[in-house]
């Protein structure tokens, strides 16, 4: 039972935050919503203990596609970092905002970019192409990408309030779709550019701005038992970031990218790494 202590953990988690949203707000989507999260992220970390090959492929998946399909294309939501600008520009504290405080701003502390491995939904497919260990070295100069996309994510709905443009949920909505379908391409394209089906999430994706400051201080972190470790590093040769795990201190080098995706401790030959 005790190896099952980290999934019950994370659902009890999101339980209690959808009761808590739900109770503060008086509507039951948030308990819906957020138990059915917790439930698909606990159920994948259930299936990876077990050996399941793709149980966050599942995660993915089940997580992913119910926030684009439903929450994104059915109810409209843009769950974008515009989505995030809109609703703090309008002062509400519902859907985009709830989202990036729970899983970019305040729930990394708790379990890091676990968002970027087992939720997002350009990530999902990015991660269906062929390169899911990096073949060339990180191009570290590009990094800067990410704050200009950033930049211009605020800019773009603080220029709708500014000018008081009409119809902006229609906007919002459309520029969901549209930064959507510019995402998967720029993130196909670069995957194989770089051979890397990671290159979007290194270089582009304005949520690192967030994600990666928070995820310094992350109680959930993948740690080596130097007496097992033989440094072999298997662990290493298989980390979709690049992440230095045979570091155990938070300043390793790319600590604040790792995705919590487990392929390390799958790696590794002598059970020497552990979340």
């Amino acid at each position: 039972m005790k190896k099952y202590r980290l999934p019950i953990a994370i659902f009890m988690l999101f339980l209690g935050i959808g009761i808590t949203l739900s109770m503060s707000s008086g509507n039951d989507f948030y308990l819906i919503n957020f138990t059915y999260i917790g439930s698909f992220v606990a159920l994948g970390m259930v299936l990876f203990i077990k050996g399941w090959k793709y149980s966050r492929l599942i995660v993915q998946f089940g997580v992913g596609l119910y926030m684009f399909v439903f929450l994104g294309i059915l109810c409209k939501e843009n769950m974008q970092i515009e989505g995030f600008w809109y609703y703090l520009f309008l002062g509400v504290f519902q859907a985009a905002t709830i989202h990036y405080i729970v899983a970019k701003i305040a729930g990394p502390l708790i379990f890091g970019r676990g968002w970027c491995g087992y939720a997002c939904w350009t990530a999902m497919i990015l991660d269906l192409l062929p390169y899911k260990i990096p073949q060339n070295p990180r191009v570290k100069k590009l990094s800067y990408i990410r704050y200009i996309v950033f930049i211009f994510s605020f800019t773009f709905i603080g220029s709708l309030f500014l000018f008081k443009v009409d119809n902006i949920e229609n906007i919002m909505f459309q520029s969901f779709i549209i930064g959507n379908i510019l995402y998967y391409v720029i993130g196909i394209t670069l995957a194989f550019k770089f051979k890397d089906n990671r290159a979007f999430c290194k270089y582009i994706c304005p949520i690192t701005v967030f994600l990666k400051p928070m995820s310094y201080f992350s109680l959930l972190r993948i740690k080596v038992d130097k007496d097992k470790c033989i440094s072999c590093n298997k662990c290493k040769s298989v980390c979709p970031m690049d992440v230095d795990m045979l570091d155990n201190k938070r300043s390793r080098k790319n600590g604040t990218e790792c995705i919590v995706c487990n392929e390390c401790i799958r790696a590794c030959p002598k059970n020497a790494l552990e979340s």
